[in-house]
């Protein structure tokens, strides 16, 4: 469910993608509503069916993707019947299809997310554009909001064709929900964004303007070959919420910035000599510095969701040496000012 990496195949899954059990169960939740789920089912998928109430338990991401696949096939919906009408198989193919044959990704996501919305009769996507920024809006006639995991499986579609149609991964800066925060998020952390916020007044993904200029050049060969991987090439950008980079972010979050340890010191204090520090992080991919950059914009986009701290005081307490240092790295990061984010975040609530 999360979002596709670059041109959609950078990456394989490895034994490190790995999923909670708890959305295993959350995908048999409408599928299989009369009673226990189906053990052949379950098997066919790889996914251990005495595991399925364990609370730490966790399948592979391409386990995952085999269940996907199956229950879309099994429902004849490949949006598991969490809609009255539902995505009937082979509209995931259709969408793209159509999509791929618009000029830009704002074309092609306006597009796909007509088609969407033509499609479901609960959730009615529409893409708004707000200057440097731009918001995928959910309109819903129902007064109750879904399950997070509703909300979350449509995301991933539409993040993930997204990210295909424009050969990259498109930033989210936040995620906002109408549903309650459930117990298991920090796979849609991981998955989405660090910046999830629940119990808002409507639900909406919020990204940069800029990416929606990007040209699409994709290829009929390229479609095949994207539909064939689908939706194992969407899951391969989900990384283990155990691993070395995932427990240095949750400290640098747990901590003020300017109380940052050091590489030396984040290495004596994780018991690990700096090299071997260094080296475990570029085994997934990262650098100490690159996650504190990445913390960094996380808790600047996170403070400007809410309506106090200023924009002043978060940029001294991310460490900037004034504000206007500030606003020129929010922009590079975001291509928009804070000023705008603040007030897009709070405008429609």
């Amino acid at each position: 469910m999360a979002a596709i990496d670059d041109a959609g195949a950078k990456g394989q899954m490895t034994e490190k993608d790995t999923i909670s059990m708890q959305l295993v169960r959350e995908a048999l939740l409408q599928t299989c509503p009369a009673g226990e789920p189906d053990a052949g089912l379950l098997a066919r998928a790889g996914i251990d069916p005495s595991h399925l109430h364990l609370p730490e338990a966790r399948v592979s991401a391409e386990a995952y993707a085999q269940l996907w696949r199956l229950l879309a096939r099994r429902c004849n919906d490949e949006f598991f019947a969490m809609d009255p009408r539902g995505l009937r198989s082979g509209s995931l193919a259709f969408l793209c299809r159509a999509s791929m044959a618009q000029p830009t990704l704002g074309a092609g996501l306006e597009t796909a997310l007509a088609f969407l919305s033509l499609m479901l009769e609960d959730l009615q996507p529409t893409l708004v554009r707000q200057q440097s920024l731009a918001e995928i809006v959910l309109y819903e006639p129902r007064e109750q909001p879904r399950r997070a995991f509703s909300y979350f499986t449509l995301w991933m579609i539409i993040h993930g064709v997204a990210c295909w149609l424009a050969g990259r991964r498109i930033p989210i800066l936040a995620i906002e929900l109408r549903c309650a925060e459930p117990p298991f998020c920090d796979d849609y952390r991981v998955m989405f964004s660090e910046n999830l916020q629940f119990g808002r007044a409507r639900t909406r993904m919020i990204i940069a303007a800029d990416c929606l200029d990007l040209a699409l050049k994709r290829t009929p060969e390229e479609l095949q070959r994207f539909l064939a991987e689908a939706p194992g090439n969407i899951l391969v950008k989900y990384r283990d919420p155990a691993s070395l980079a995932r427990r240095v972010r949750r400290d640098l979050l747990a901590l003020d910035p300017a109380q940052w340890p050091d590489a030396e010191a984040l290495a004596r204090d994780l018991c690990l000599s700096a090299s071997t520090l260094r080296r475990r992080l570029a085994e997934e991919g990262q650098t100490y510095q690159g996650l504190k950059d990445g913390v960094r914009r996380e808790l600047a986009i996170a403070w400007l969701s809410e309506p106090e701290p200023g924009i002043t005081e978060i940029a001294e307490r991310l460490g900037f040496a004034d504000s206007s240092s500030f606003y020129k790295a929010f922009r590079k990061w975001f291509g928009c000012n804070p000023g705008h984010y603040r007030t897009l975040s709070h405008g429609r609530d």
